[in-house]
């Protein structure tokens, strides 16, 4: 089933602009679907795909003359008299493949939309040749709203920020099946619980074998595996670079790099301290999440606390910017969004814990706060993940 991803709504916009749409994110969160989709809204007959895993279509971007290239298109169906579409997958394949395509933007006025894995090389490479002809995005495993279209379940209305019963129990089995297995497509559209695990120990397996060992080139590649399974323990929690290098056994600048690649390649995000006043809070680590609750839960023993948490950050992090607050005393909000809205996140919210959260903002300016709860309460001010 395909549905339509939250993020086209960013990209229709600028589908007819004269730059490049570069859509990236980890492997199996569905770019080769969404950029099929978008093949099917572009109303022009003038379009051509091209899988670039396929190593004879690599043979159509081989050239040295980039002129070539533009003849290669042609002979497999691009017209000359009109605005040419060319949706190219998998683009990480070709390393000349930037220049080429700046090429033929300036020269011939080919759209071109792209997707591939490796942000590393997207976001160098790309940045590098196609300064101000292009526009990136970043597309994650299915959101909460998402995953309910993909299971042909109601979406939630803004008539529905105020939660009853009713309608928390009208969507409690699917936050529950979303909390277990996660939103990678490929998990969600299976049937069984065998089937949803074995495609989470496949998502896992492709993202090490590919992203790690045949794209990066760091020589002690285990180490980033082991760091792997480290950083999912700890999801939500600290990041502690000292410690995780000497339990890794190797230098903290080394960590540094593996982290940054594990970042690039979209297996985790770090989120830094919200800070109001550096004279007087403490400067603190990044906190880890990690991409999917289905591969936390899959490969790690942490608790339900933070597996809920780690729910929650990347259901607000969509185009946001998102971080967390902590005074010396130890009081903590759990994320800051765009600097202007404050939410704790608990099992099972309570009055008092709104009122701590409420104080706390404010003492920092912030006047929009909310809890985020996994259980129903009988109390306003509280959001579950149906309506973040």
């Amino acid at each position: 089933m395909v549905i339509e991803r939250d993020i086209y709504k960013l990209i229709a916009p600028v589908l007819q602009s004269p730059e490049a749409v570069v859509i990236t994110g980890m492997r199996r969160v569905g770019k080769t679907t969404l950029l099929n989709y978008i093949y099917e809204q572009i109303p022009s007959q003038n379009k051509l795909y091209l899988d670039l895993e396929n190593p004879r279509n690599q043979l159509f971007f081989q050239e040295v003359d980039y002129n070539a290239v533009k003849k290669n298109l042609e002979l497999l169906g691009l017209q000359k008299d009109s605005r040419a579409y060319v949706f190219l997958d998998e683009i990480q394949w070709i390393k000349q493949l930037p220049s080429v395509v700046k090429y033929l933007i300036d020269t011939y006025q080919i759209k071109f939309i792209l997707s591939g894995s490796s942000s590393f090389y997207l976001k160098n490479q790309f940045s590098e040749s196609l300064s101000g002809r292009k526009f990136i995005f970043e597309l994650y495993p299915l959101n909460f709203t998402e995953f309910l279209r993909i299971q042909q379940a109601p979406e939630p209305q803004e008539e529905h920020r105020q939660a009853s019963p009713a309608l928390y129990a009208t969507y409690k089995s699917y936050m529950d099946e979303y909390l277990k297995y996660g939103g990678f497509p490929g998990v969600v559209v299976k049937t069984t619980d065998a089937e949803k695990r074995a495609a989470l120990d496949d998502i896992f397996t492709s993202y090490y074998q590919l992203e790690v060992l045949q794209f990066s080139d760091f020589r002690k590649s285990h180490k980033i595996r082991d760091l792997l399974f480290l950083l999912m323990e700890r999801t939500g929690a600290k990041f502690d670079a000292q410690k995780l290098a000497s339990i890794l056994g190797v230098a903290r600048q080394t960590l540094m790099e593996y982290m940054a690649f594990l970042e690039g390649t979209y297996f985790l995000k770090v989120i830094k301290p919200h800070t109001v006043n550096k004279d007087v809070e403490i400067r603190k680590s990044g906190k880890i999440y990690i991409c999917d609750p289905g591969l936390v839960r899959q490969f790690s023993q942490v608790d339900e606390g933070a597996l809920f948490e780690n729910a929650v950050f990347w259901n607000l992090q969509r185009a946001e910017k998102v971080q967390y607050y902590q005074r010396k005393n130890g009081a903590e909000i759990d994320f800051v969004v765009n600097g202007d809205r404050a939410y704790e996140v608990k099992l099972h919210a309570s009055r008092e814990d709104f009122n701590k959260l409420q104080n706390l903002a404010r003492n920092i300016g912030i006047e929009t706060s909310s809890i985020v709860s996994r259980e129903y309460v009988s109390m306003q001010d509280v959001l579950y993940l149906f309506n973040l």
